[in-house]
Parts: structure tokens; C-alpha cells; sequence
């Protein structure tokens, strides 16, 4: 069940730029923050207990709370920057508190890790805490002062496209580092 729940967090927040775009026009808020609110507590209620998975449900809940309170349509465009703030505080909280998140993942596949690659992991983590500032700051920039449109493309494409090369260049040095270990 924790899984579906997750797959449609993932879904809402793929298809939220689309949504968004669409439904100022034809939905309320409060819809939105009925949806986006009862995906985030049936997670927060159902999902393991892992490091930032309460906070970041308590941030999404408040938001959803805001949202349904005040009924403004202009308050859908801060949604992505919510969620890329609390990637940034994630990813920036590993690197001071406990093990970096990159870290963490990799020992799922690799529970030794070499000095090497806790080094180039702490790196990665480093790197994708600066990409969530950037697009959080980006997709600010685009909620206050960018039409409906340009907001829509960024956070529903071209973020998103961004992401990918960053995981695909990753991919493509991480395959160089192993090959010269």
C-alpha cells in the first residue's frame, strides 16, 4: 500500500505542472489541496518511518492546509518550490547530520563502500543539494514574476529534463571512477 501511495505522490508531482496549468481555469484550490493533502497524509500515516519523511509530509500538509484555507489559485505555483526545498533540506541535512544521502543509497547495493566512493558520494550529494537550490530559486523567480506558461514548462518539462541529464552525467562518472579504481 506504502508503495502506491509513493507512486502517486510521484504521479501528482509529475503531472502537478499540467494539472495546474489546466485546472486554474476550471478547479478550485481547495480541490487541489484535498488531493495533494489526502495523498501526503495517507503517506505520512502508512510509509516507513525514514530520516525527513515526517517533516517533509508535515511541511506538504501544511502547505495542503494553507492552500484549502485561503482558496488561492495563485498559491498552486509554490507547490514545486515547496517540494524542492525540502529536497535541498534532505539532501543538505545528510551532509552535516549522519551519513550523506547518495551515501546511504549506495550501501543498499554495496554495504563496503571504499574510501573512494564515500568521498565521490558525499561529491554527488553535494551536487544534487546545489541543483534543488538552484531550481528552487529558479522556479521562485518563475511563481512571482513568469506567466502561467513559462511556470508550466520549467516545472513540468524542462526541470524535469535537467534532472535526467544530471542522473545520465552522474551515471557517466561514476562509470569512469570505477573503471580507474
Amino acid at each position: 500500500m506504502s508503495r502506491l501511495i509513493g507512486l502517486g505522490l510521484l504521479l501528482a508531482g509529475l503531472l502537478y505542472p499540467f494539472a495546474v496549468y489546466y485546472g486554474m481555469q476550471h478547479l478550485s484550490a481547495r480541490f487541489f489541496a484535498l488531493l495533494l493533502g489526502g495523498l501526503w497524509l495517507a503517506r505520512a500515516l502508512s510509509a516507513p518511518r525514514r530520516p525527513g519523511s515526517q517533516w517533509m509530509a508535515g511541511a506538504a500538509l501544511l502547505f495542503c492546509l494553507l492552500l484549502g484555507v485561503a482558496d488561492n489559485p495563485a498559491l498552486l505555483r509554490w507547490y514545486p518550490v515547496l517540494m524542492n526545498l525540502m529536497l535541498l533540506g534532505l539532501f543538505g541535512l545528510s551532509l552535516k547530520v549522519g551519513m550523506p544521502l547518495v551515501e546511504r543509497l549506495a550501501r543498499l547495493r554495496e554495504p563496503q563502500l571504499p574510501d573512494v566512493a564515500v568521498r565521490y558520494t558525499r561529491r554527488v550529494t553535494q551536487v544534487w543539494t546545489g541543483f534543488f537550490l538552484i531550481n528552487a530559486l529558479i522556479a521562485t523567480a518563475l511563481t512571482l514574476w513568469a506567466p502561467l506558461a513559462w511556470w508550466t514548462l520549467y516545472t513540468g518539462l524542462i526541470a524535469y529534463g535537467l534532472m535526467a541529464l544530471l542522473f545520465a552525467g552522474e551515471w557517466l562518472i561514476r562509470q569512469r571512477v570505477r573503471a580507474h579504481e
